[in-house]
């Protein structure tokens, strides 16, 4: 596939997936603005780069994020209060940052200019669902905020898409990996933080399905829908998931990573306790491969591997203490509204 943009803006460009995918995109040759609240910084950004423009700014300034859109070729929408816990927080936050600034953002970018909208969903719109494949069709039973508000901004784009305007949805599974801006608050990554440095795995609960997503694949995912053909991905809503595993199998997983990377471990134990975070659901990621050829090509023991690498080389230093890798603890701590 060839660029078919050079410039485009990302919301959001300085939180866990943004930050891995900033630099690959300019490396590809693209002219970025970053555009984000900057909760966690932005020291981890390639600011080297002539091709990076990075603006503070939070999406909920419509004025401020359409001046920054001007002269973008395409949006790639990732800024939002990103945890199925925000419950945890003002419910404020989250109804005006996930949904409230949705549809002013789309129509920002469409009086811009923008040729080219993409929204990163979540597959946590499906909330619990004992199908065998839970495809884009599936209905949406959102449990928490947060998979609610993504559900319902999914049609707001679409309502504005037309011939010069194209609207791309996907639901990505649950990311894990590593990152310049790290996340220790999803499932693998937990339970990968637990096994190295506490030489415990907790699992909360167990049975529950959840689909992974190695954040390379996701970054790649954004990539190819930036130059996929319009009238592929028009409208259009994907499932972009890998491996559909239960929590116990997940823990099991890291377990055997973890000892193979640190062969002192061999005592790591699993300890399993009640939860009350039922999310079980199996996605179906078929529709991506069949239309437009992507295929994931990372696994959850390549996730794994990374981030023990990441402990070894000592780039996630009090991995528990610090809540820069804690999206709930730093909001709660940044008193965030």
């Amino acid at each position: 596939m060839t660029r078919q943009f050079e410039r485009v803006l990302v919301t959001g460009g300085a939180g866990y997936c943004g930050s891995r995918l900033v630099p690959q995109l300019l490396r590809s040759g693209y002219k970025l603005t970053v555009y984000d609240i900057m909760y966690f910084g932005d020291d981890f950004l390639p600011k080297d780069s002539p091709n990076l423009t990075i603006v503070q700014g939070d999406i909920r300034d419509t004025k401020r994020l359409s001046n920054a859109m001007a002269g973008h070729d395409a949006v790639v929408s990732l800024a939002c209060i990103s945890n199925d816990a925000s419950f945890e927080l003002d419910e404020n936050l989250s109804t005006s940052v996930n949904f409230e600034a949705f549809e002013p953002m789309v129509l920002a970018a469409k009086n811009a200019g923008v040729k080219r909208f993409l929204y990163a969903s979540s597959s946590s719109v499906y909330g619990v669902s004992d199908q065998p494949n839970v495809t884009e069709d599936h209905p949406l039973v959102p449990l928490t905020l947060y998979n609610k508000y993504k559900g319902m901004c999914e049609p707001l784009l679409n309502k504005h898409v037309d011939d010069n305007f194209t609207g791309v949805t996907f639901r990505p599974a649950t990311v894990c990996g590593y990152a310049p801006r790290q996340r220790l608050d999803l499932s693998v990554n937990i339970l990968t933080n637990h096994a190295v440095n506490k030489n415990k795995i907790t699992v909360f609960g167990g049975s529950q399905l959840r689909p992974n997503l190695h954040i390379q694949d996701y970054i790649d995912a954004v990539e190819m829908f930036l130059e996929a053909p319009a009238a592929k991905i028009q409208g259009e809503i994907f499932n972009v998931g890998y491996q559909n595993l239960s929590l116990t199998e997940i823990a099991k997983l890291v377990r055997k990573v973890v000892i193979d990377e640190f062969p002192d471990r061999a005592d790591l134990e699993i300890v399993t306790t009640p939860s009350d975070d039922l999310r079980s659901y199996h996605i179906n990621s078929d529709k991506v491969n069949r239309v437009l050829g992507f295929q994931p090509r990372h696994t959850i023991e390549d996730a794994v591997r990374e981030l023990c690498a990441a402990f070894r080389d000592n780039l996630l230093p009090n991995s528990f203490e610090d809540d820069a890798y804690f999206n709930v603890k730093r909001l709660q701590r940044l008193k965030a509204a």
